[in-house]
């Protein structure tokens, strides 16, 4: 079956050391040890799937998130990517992103959602990752508005839309099933028009990282 390309897929885009990029079969490995190795960091604010934690994480899983990603990609549903630092000359894999469940027509929507290896956590990954991401998403992605959706307790989470200057729009209760059971969660949101004026999204995240003693 040949699929037509989505609008904004495949694509790289990256600032600094930050990398964004679709995903490899030969990311197994690295997705896998960065995942098995954030247990106790990420399990408190993921979907419940059920069974065990380094099963649904191992390289074998792996196979069957990239064939998902690559499925939702192709039509045009996703925008999932990889997220890389560069130091040294060397790629690591450290984190994750994307654009879902992306309505077109005349919604032009999409939802994000993100997680980070703890032992970067603080560094600005996220919030230069998502920046890109919802440039890329207004952009060649051609959507109109973005949602993030995040459980109140998620401190660190609420701080990045927020710094990056998301609304928040609605209070969710029960909203998702998540470490088992169903979780509230805060809904933020931004549109295009909101960030057009400075640039984008980047730009703006570059003034504020620079105004930061």
């Amino acid at each position: 079956m040949r699929f037509r390309q989505a609008p904004g897929w495949p694509a790289v885009l990256t600032d600094g050391p930050v990398t964004l990029r679709p995903y490899r079969r030969s990311d197994a490995m690295a997705w896998s040890e960065v995942r098995c190795a954030n247990r106790e960091w990420l399990a408190p604010w993921e979907s419940s799937l059920g069974g065990d934690w380094d099963q649904l994480n191992s390289p074998a899983t792996f196979r069957w998130v990239y064939r998902d990603q690559r499925r939702s990609a192709r039509t045009g549903e996703g925008m999932p990517f990889a997220v890389c630092l560069y130091a040294d000359g060397e790629e690591r894999l450290v984190g994750h992103i994307n654009v879902g469940n992306i309505v077109r027509r005349a919604f032009c929507s999409g939802y994000v959602g993100y997680w980070v290896d703890r032992r970067v956590a603080g560094r600005g990954v996220i919030p230069t990752a998502l920046a890109l991401v919802v440039d890329h998403a207004f952009g060649p992605g051609g959507l109109h508005r973005v949602e993030v959706n995040i459980r109140p307790e998620n401190r660190p989470s609420r701080r990045v839309v927020e710094k990056l200057g998301f609304r928040e729009e609605a209070y969710h209760p029960r909203y998702m099933h998540i470490d088992g059971a169903w979780r509230d969660h805060i809904g933020y949101a931004m549109t295009s028009e909101e960030v057009a004026a400075e640039g984008g999204l980047l730009a703006r995240w570059h003034r504020l990282r620079a105004r930061t003693p």
